[in-house]
């Protein structure tokens, strides 16, 4: 499973709806936007060495997802698919969404705009 930026804060702060969701599988994979967006977000945190150190233990326990050629080749086409529905998303979900597609994975997220993208599954909570 792939974790949204919003499925790493949820768990990060102790849903533990988020948490069953993500029970059944030993390691998670985190797109290299997601570990981006969560940093950014900590560098505003009031708790960010307790985070910190949280999310650098679920770094170290899930695999990381960087974008190469054929991630980018699954972006340009969904991002076109969403352009042409006129139903443009942020931009780095756009990116998540591609990773999905690549590697066949769903995406945990609350956002339900992947709801709209072909070849996305979404698992909410």
């Amino acid at each position: 499973m792939i974790l949204d930026t919003n499925a790493v804060s949820a768990l990060l702060s102790g849903d533990r709806a988020v948490g069953e969701v993500l029970e059944p599988e030993d390691r998670h994979h985190l797109p290299a936007v997601v570990i981006g967006e969560y940093r950014y977000g900590l560098l505003r945190s009031t708790n960010r060495r307790r985070l910190e150190a949280i999310f650098d233990l679920l770094l170290r326990e899930s695999f990381a997802l960087s974008v190469d050629p054929e991630t980018a080749r699954a972006y340009a086409r969904i991002r076109d698919q969403l352009r042409r529905a006129g139903r443009p998303i942020p931009e780095n979900d756009v990116w998540i969404a591609a990773l999905a597609v690549q590697h066949d994975l769903p995406v945990v997220s609350r956002d339900v705009h992947f709801d709209a993208i072909p070849g996305v599954r979404r698992i909410g909570w």
